[in-house]
């Protein structure tokens, strides 16, 4: 890819930015970081939601673990069928409802008293949270081609200002009650769905609308094939495959982690969740335009992942050492990757489909990687009770060195 055609913010570039609808980008950049807070608000106390329905901190990891892939397994259900609705019948409606769902998934976390409970509310909240697909669609249907990776890296600095805020908010509120910051998150969901009830305009043009549709759109496993038989994504959605299962692992973990190795609080354990959040705005805000105008998408993907890699490496000598400032350190490196790997991945992934084809290509992608997040937390819980807390970190280490391999081989098809 030439950087200078086809990147907006190569200063010797001569071709003019097409306009982007304002009040579009204007509400999908609240509501994304609306969704950060109330997705971050809650990570800080889920492993002290859990604590009183188990008798061993074993066990205790275990249900963590298995509630975030029980979300993930819906998500992987319900996001293809949510991309190809929201291809039929607009990005607006779909967005809503899933924003409403969501609410309804916090509250009943929230209100507990049993486990089952609390798995009713992560599946509730899992069906409707394939919206995220829906929401990078959304910013497809509105940016020009050629200017979506710098506009996906706005996405990833809003939501990294709600993940500042959102476990800090969830560590703070904890102090009231563990059930708090679910409440919380779920008024917040509410006001972002009230928010574009009023102001948010449909992004997907009738023109550009599915004519109709069919049952194997609503499949999951029709459109994860689907998706996975086209030639040109297949590379980059088995990279991004390999890095979200030990990131899924480690979001899965971290409370558990931090809890056992250092018996941190939730104000604290949010404070270090605020880092991840931290480092997308630094990243988005002054290293991703640099970057954008001297490496292309695939390069800036792989630095990503080598700086994930750096990440587990401190995270495991911070259990090894039993010293939390390696711990910190490991979680800067992480973020940032993780903070660049995401909006180039989104760029070339989008500027591989045409209009009618973004929520079926997202969707897909959503499905993938909540595929990756259902093994990941699985995966990642027994091995840190059976190989021990370093376990989750090495794993990560080897499946992204293999990611970065998978990437490189098919770098140019992404150039």
């Amino acid at each position: 890819m030439s950087n200078s055609t086809s990147n907006p913010s190569n200063p010797n570039s001569s071709t003019p930015e097409p306009a982007v609808n304002k009040q579009a980008l204007v509400f999908g950049l609240i509501a994304v970081f609306l969704c950060g807070i109330g997705f971050s608000i809650i990570m800080p106390v889920v492993p002290f939601l859990v604590q009183p329905y188990v008798s061993s901190p074993g066990q205790q990891a275990t249900v963590v673990t298995l509630l975030l892939s029980v979300y993930a397994f819906c998500v992987f259900i319900a996001s293809p069928g949510l991309g190809a609705l929201s291809d039929r019948f607009g990005r607006r409606p779909l967005l809503l409802i899933c924003l409403f769902g969501s609410a309804i998934g916090y509250i009943v976390f929230g209100i507990g008293g049993a486990l089952w409970v609390l798995f009713l509310g992560r599946i509730i909240e899992g069906l409707t949270g394939g919206s995220i697909g829906t929401i990078f669609a959304y910013f497809a249907d509105i940016t020009p081609r050629e200017q979506r990776t710098k506009y996906f890296g706005w996405v990833g600095a809003m939501t990294g200002v709600g993940i500042v805020i959102g476990p800090t908010i969830g560590g703070l509120l904890a102090h009231f009650g563990y059930a708090v910051p679910m409440y919380f998150g779920a008024a917040i969901t509410l006001v972002t769905m009230i928010y574009g009830l009023i102001y948010m305009p449909e992004s997907l043009d009738v023109r550009h609308r599915l004519p109709r549709m069919t049952a194997s759109r609503l499949n999951p496993f029709t459109q994860l094939f689907t998706v996975l038989s086209m030639r040109n994504l297949q590379r980059l959605l088995l990279s991004a495959f390999l890095l979200w299962i030990p990131n899924g692992s480690l979001q899965a973990i971290f409370s558990q982690f931090t809890i056992d190795n250092f018996h941190w609080q939730p104000t604290v354990i949010g404070l270090i969740f605020s880092i991840i959040g931290i480092q997308d705005i630094v990243s988005q805000g002054l290293i991703m335009p640099r970057l954008l105008k001297k490496m292309s998408d695939s390069q800036i993907a792989t630095l990503g992942m080598v700086a994930e890699i750096v990440g587990y490496i401190f995270i495991a000598a911070s259990a090894i050492f039993s010293f939390y400032p390696l711990l910190i350190i490991g979680m800067l490196a992480f973020g940032f990757g993780d903070s660049i790997f995401g909006p180039s991945f989104n760029g070339m992934l989008s500027k591989s489909a045409e209009a009618s084809e973004q929520g079926r290509i997202q969707g897909g992608s959503q499905s993938i990687q909540s595929l990756a997040r259902i093994i990941g937390p699985i995966v990642g819980g027994q091995i840190y009770v059976s190989l021990g807390h370093t376990a989750p970190a090495f794993m990560g280490v080897i499946l992204i060195s293999l990611a970065i391999l998978v990437l490189y081989r098919g770098r140019k098809t992404y150039q």
